[in-house]
């Protein structure tokens, strides 16, 4: 199961874009935040307030400018395996067949054979696509093509999972489904999951705490636990204290896209 412990800590991260023409932007500045081991936590906030920044710091992707972020006590200064990433825009290889999309990152680990067709075959059961294996991406709909690039992601098996807008690009009712599918394969596979998202009511159900963040700068405005009575389905959805959670989170998110209105005008 995963890669030990992966609890991660923010401690006062700053991150500058720096134009090649005009000023340079402030965009994230002294973030600090502690995500729990086997945590899902919510980044929610304002377009442009910094979240899928902050995702792609954590993940490696860009270098930490000031302050420092460590997961299970290390500090990240690249991409790792202990850390996977899935897309708003599915990332497949169109080439490939769903199983051998799934397969590359098992292969380029140089796992044996009968391991990652074995691990393989089980991850495509996991996200109910076995009938599918010997597709192509072309032939999928949105919501399978995401769950193939879960699986993906799954099959080196990270103790942290990173999740930017995964299903931002997907109808209501697909997204709905993808809900269920994700915490269904969370329980079954726990992870630390931090998933971005401007969508409050999918930030609500899924996550254990939701961080609000600022207009830019993006800065932690409020952390809001969301955890759920245990054994709670879809019909939580229904519930007076959903809609309680939903409203306070958007009334502070509404302040902040206010804000960020204002500022650019």
């Amino acid at each position: 199961m995963g890669m030990g412990g992966s609890g991660i800590i923010f401690d006062e991260v700053c991150h500058t874009y720096r134009p090649r023409r005009g000023r340079p932007v402030l965009a994230l500045d002294k973030i600090s935040l502690d995500v729990r081991d086997r945590e899902f936590l919510a980044l929610l906030g304002p377009s442009g307030c910094g979240k899928s920044t902050l995702l792609y710091l954590l993940g490696g992707f860009m270098p930490i400018e000031s302050g420092s972020i460590t997961t299970h006590g290390k500090p990240v200064t690249g991409p790792g395996p202990d850390r996977g990433i899935v897309f708003q825009s599915f990332a497949l290889f169109p080439w490939k067949t769903v199983r051998q999309n799934v397969l590359y990152g098992l292969e380029k680990q140089g796992m044996p054979r009968a391991e990652r067709e074995q691990r393989t075959k089980e991850l495509l059961e996991l996200v109910h696509l076995s009938a599918f294996a010997d597709s192509y991406p072309s032939q999928l709909s949105g919501g399978m093509k995401q769950r193939v690039a879960i699986a993906r992601t799954l099959a080196v098996d990270p103790g942290i999972l990173l999740m930017d807008e995964p299903f931002g690009a997907l109808d209501a009712q697909t997204r709905a489904l993808m809900h269920e599918e994700l915490l269904a394969i969370m329980q079954r596979s726990p992870k630390t999951v931090v998933f971005v998202t401007h969508d409050v009511r999918e930030a609500v159900y899924l996550a254990d705490r939701v961080a609000v963040m600022s207009a830019r700068p993006g800065r932690i405005k409020e952390i809001v636990s969301t955890e759920k009575p245990a054994g709670a389905g879809s019909e939580f959805l229904q519930t007076p204290e959903f809609a309680e959670k939903v409203e306070h989170l958007w009334g502070l998110v509404r302040d902040e896209a206010i804000r960020a209105q204002d500022a650019a005008h």
